[in-house]
């Protein structure tokens, strides 16, 4: 429920757009993924339908960056995810081919991505290194003739296990330059596990990746990513776009704690007559509508250019943060109901506990915001 009406602020084909997309999801997403989430089984014919709805090539298409945040909300909203396959997809596959890509690797790879015919893995994290990735990049690259060779570890790579190919980020020990690799999931000693038991965002498929010594040809490195500040700019607006996630959990969350409160009785009347859900609900619509202020704007400063990484941090932590507490009191507001995935309110639940932390990590974010305001750094 948007109390604002910033919908409203989109043109009238933006806001047909969005409607479209907002049937889709809620029809053909919303209830079809529970099984699928519960089993943390991937949802092939799911992310077809994504796919014939033109959401595999969503960071290639014209639009407004609200239309698109709003549309990765409303996917979230039917399932956080499903807006995970999405989002990483756009954000670091597509939209990492599309700008620091060579002409060759836009030919091959990007008309498939973009319509969900072929998989990439944005492998950065390693398992020593997640926050201090930035200075501790562990995964070594060498050159040997017009091949390069590649060695390491990569962990919660999404994907991976499904993935065509993964972009692989590494350094090479003699120069210590780090860069980006397009290393082909069929290559000898190449291989992916997937990581089970997840609480959250189980029908992304997250895994390890082990690469040892592994050859790609030269024309596999990306030309644009020279430095980790190439990857600086695409983990800053991932975290926007985790900000957007955030607020397709608390859409989910007040149509869920709304819907339920109208139809569970108890003492010989609706829920929704009580003070104290009342006042639950209250407070739900309150941080779901904060967040889409705050995220409208940083989506204009996005179409202008100007978002900058505290800006991003800032959204990524204060969404996800109020995200956190909106899932808690609707599942509270359930009762013994929201303790099992089947009606929606435990899943989306646990999957914002992942939101917290992935993409940058609560605690990081907020201290890049601290080092804006006080000039002194708390972890570098």
């Amino acid at each position: 429920m948007d109390l604002l009406g910033i919908e409203t602020q989109l043109s009238p084909a933006e806001q047909a757009r969005l409607r479209e997309v907002r049937e889709l999801v809620q029809q053909q997403l919303r209830t079809q993924s529970v099984e699928y989430w519960n089993k943390e089984a991937f949802p092939a014919e799911l992310v077809r339908t994504l796919g014939a709805a033109g959401l595999g090539g969503l960071q290639l298409q014209s639009g407004s960056q609200l239309l698109r945040g709003l549309i990765h909300a409303e996917i979230a909203r039917a399932d956080i995810s499903l807006s995970s396959v999405v989002g990483i997809h756009n954000e670091l596959i597509v939209g990492m081919i599309d700008s620091l890509g060579s002409q060759e690797q836009k030919d091959t790879w990007l008309p498939r991505l973009s319509r969900f015919e072929a998989f990439g893995a944005f492998a950065l994290t390693e398992p020593e290194h997640g926050s201090d990735v930035a200075g501790g990049l562990g995964t070594e690259v060498v050159r040997d003739g017009q091949e390069y060779v590649i060695t390491g570890s990569k962990r919660w790579i999404g994907m991976a296990t499904l993935a065509d190919f993964a972009l692989v980020w590494a350094r090479d020990p003699e120069s210590g330059e780090v860069g980006a690799y397009l290393v082909e999931s069929s290559r000898p000693g190449y291989r992916a596990s997937k990581i089970e038991n997840k609480i959250g965002l189980r029908i992304m498929q997250n895994a390890d990746i082990e690469l040892d010594q592994v050859r790609i040809p030269v024309a596999n490195k990306l030309p644009g990513a020279t430095s980790f500040a190439a990857a600086n700019e695409l983990l800053m607006q991932s975290r926007a776009w985790v900000g957007w996630q955030a607020v397709g959990a608390m859409m989910a969350t007040l149509d869920i704690t709304r819907q339920y409160s109208l139809q569970r009785e108890q003492f010989g009347k609706p829920i929704a007559s009580f003070q104290l859900v009342q006042q639950s609900l209250a407070e739900i619509a309150g941080h779901l509508t904060v967040c889409l202020s705050m995220m409208r704007d940083v989506a204009l400063r996005q179409e202008q250019g100007e978002l900058e990484m505290v800006q991003a941090a800032l959204a990524k932590s204060t969404a996800t943060r109020l995200a956190r507490e909106s899932v808690s009191q609707g599942r509270a507001l359930l009762g013994g109901n929201g303790v099992v995935s089947d009606g929606h309110m435990a899943k989306v639940f646990c999957d914002v506990e992942i939101l917290h932390t992935y993409e940058g990590t609560y605690e990081i974010n907020s201290l890049i915001v601290g080092r804006a305001l006080t000039g002194v750094s708390a972890f570098v």
